[in-house]
């Protein structure tokens, strides 16, 4: 218990002394997770109004689709993107494999079924009746449609952080598209596993206590939005 402490205090150490390893490894973590959100963002908030605006044969089971998707292994995404950007992949010769980019397409096909089905909730959560009354008072279809996107921006809002969050905190696609290269590919969560195989309890447990105050920064932020919404 007295080395668990020890190694405690020195993590708390390295963080509060801005450690250059810790802080290398914090950034990039955010900074990858930030692209994969905002390219999920373009791609996800279009798709789901699209869905939740348009009535069409089968839209039931594609949001069930979607919803399954929630829960998928991130080691399959993983196994996916790596066949297809490994080098006998159809996209090997982008030579992606073991490079942030390939961490970020791993992380953004991993948040893109949260970011559609919770936006399409997002939408549904909007009384029906906005909508009428913007057609009402002479708004054309766009611009009913764009009424109710604002009314359920808080919610969206707190999809993209969740969405985030799911990001930041997975692993089994980082280390198999990332490789977990030290100062290239290595987040958070690939070097606390790292570092705790190898014994060096100190950094893990620095970089553990960033990854939870991220975390809790996030659902923080997120019941904001919720109770504003």
């Amino acid at each position: 218990m007295q080395e668990l402490w020890e190694a405690l205090v020195q993590a708390v150490n390295l963080i509060v002394s801005l450690d250059p390893e810790v802080m290398e490894i914090s950034w990039r973590s955010l900074y990858i997770s930030a692209i994969a959100i905002i390219l999920g963002a373009v791609i996800c908030i279009p798709i789901g109004g699209l869905i939740h605006f348009h009535d069409f044969r089968g839209k039931r089971v594609v949001i069930n689709i979607i919803q399954t998707f929630y829960s998928i292994p991130t080691v399959v995404i993983g196994l996916f993107v790596f066949l297809f950007i490994s080098r006998a992949g159809p996209l090997g010769g982008l030579q992606l494999l073991f490079t942030p980019a390939a961490v970020i397409i791993g992380q953004m096909l991993l948040i893109l079924p949260v970011l559609t089905g919770m936006t399409i909730s997002a939408l549904n959560g909007v009384d029906k009746a906005i909508k009428d009354t913007a057609l009402s008072l002479g708004a054309s279809g766009s611009q009913a449609i764009w009424t109710i996107i604002g009314e359920a921006r808080f919610a969206v809002v707190g999809a993209l952080i969740l969405g985030f969050g799911r990001a930041i905190s997975e692993v089994g696609a980082a280390m198999m598209l990332g490789g977990n290269i030290k100062g290239y590919t290595r987040v958070l969560t690939t070097a606390i596993s790292l570092e705790t195989q190898r014994g060096e309890l100190v950094l893990a447990l620095a970089l553990g206590i960033i990854l939870i105050a991220i975390a809790l920064v996030i659902n923080v932020i997120v019941n904001i939005f919720l109770q504003r919404y």
